[in-house]
């Protein structure tokens, strides 16, 4: 164990039960459909139900994610999009279709075969991953962005996100491996990712502005699109503004809320680019949104620590917290899907 290790263990403070335990309370939403709403009798959606699932298989709940996996197959529209929002009973609550969030499942995917190597279920899952990502591209622009969503029977809004774009050209890629295992490569998709990149780093003024929102400030370092000095200046440069003491990370930069999620994302972008220290320390901060069961409150407002919204737990934000932790600790075969300091093993 070296110095780096030594510290990392001597610092870390959930341990793999207390993990477990918010797995198994993610877990505990799922429907018999297998849909994981939010919280109990709460809704779903698609990207936040793709990292759920992803938390799942971090904590070898490999068969719940699966379930995951198969909802998204049942309710893929026949374009290849998903609609914005689910009812706990299944039914539609909004139709809008968001190139994000119908673009994770790429990400989702490969990170799913990275911790069951289960090649059977990758190639039943290709059709949906293939449709997805098509229809994901049908949304671009010639500047290589992607707009970021129009509502079900009308043309799309006429703007991108620096969030949503950077979380789709990690997609991509991720998705481009996928067909690669699976011998089916698309390289577009690989092209598709690089001009993204090329926006984000050349031209970010193309981008609908949002600094507001601290997933502005740390998503394209998350994704992959800025590293190395680039991704460590842009990191420094707003940590002041969005980290707000030992409490966690701002969700918008002139208010005091703190959400356990992007502080839990956060610390995964700092591990993105090995400052491992950052990294844990944001981790821990989460520890004030941790209940007895092992879920996680979604917001709380300072300096009161009000729970915001009220008594709500989130099931993605669990989820954000395991995939934060297996970052750091290397849990699963697929903890270095965010990291981009040595290259995956497969």
């Amino acid at each position: 164990m070296n110095l780096q290790q030594k510290s990392l263990a001597a610092n870390r403070v959930l341990t793999n039960a207390q993990l477990l335990q918010t797995a198994k309370s993610i877990a505990n939403l799922q429907r018999p459909s297998g849909m994981i709403p939010w919280f109990e009798n709460g809704h779903c959606d698609p990207w936040n139900h793709v990292e759920t699932a992803m938390a799942l298989d971090v904590m070898g709940l490999h068969e719940n994610a699966y379930r995951a996996y198969q909802w998204l197959q049942s309710t893929q529209r026949p374009d290849g999009a998903w609609s914005n929002y689910y009812n706990f009973d299944g039914s539609i609550k909004d139709f809008k279709l968001d190139s994000n969030v119908c673009a994770y499942v790429g990400t989702g995917l490969w990170h799913h075969w990275l911790c069951t190597r289960d090649t059977g279920e990758l190639q039943e899952f290709w059709p949906m991953l293939e449709k997805a990502m098509n229809w994901v591209l049908q949304m671009r622009l010639g500047n290589g962005t992607i707009l970021w969503a129009r509502e079900e029977n009308e043309k799309p809004w006429d703007y991108a996100l620096l969030t949503g774009c950077s979380s789709i050209r990690h997609a991509l890629i991720s998705a481009a491996n996928v067909a690669d295992t699976l011998k089916k490569p698309r390289p577009e998709w690989y092209e598709a990712a690089a001009k993204i990149d090329k926006a984000i780093r050349e031209t970010p003024q193309v981008f609908e502005p949002k600094e507001r929102w601290a997933m502005d400030w740390y998503y394209p370092v998350l994704s992959g699109s800025l590293t190395s000095s680039a991704a460590k200046a842009r990191l420094e440069e707003q940590f002041e503004t969005f980290v707000m003491n030992d409490n966690g990370v701002r969700c918008v930069r002139d208010e005091p809320w703190i959400t356990a999620s992007e502080t839990a994302e956060c610390s995964m972008a700092f591990a993105a680019i090995d400052d491992i220290d950052t990294a844990q320390f944001l981790l821990n901060t989460t520890l004030h949104h941790r209940k007895h069961d092992g879920s996680y409150l979604t917001g709380l407002v300072y300096p009161d620590k009000v729970v915001f919204p009220a008594d709500e737990t989130s099931a993605y934000t669990g989820a954000a917290i395991i995939l934060a932790a297996d970052s750091l600790y290397l849990i699963s075969s697929a903890a270095r899907i965010f990291r981009y300091d040595d290259p995956i093993d497969i």
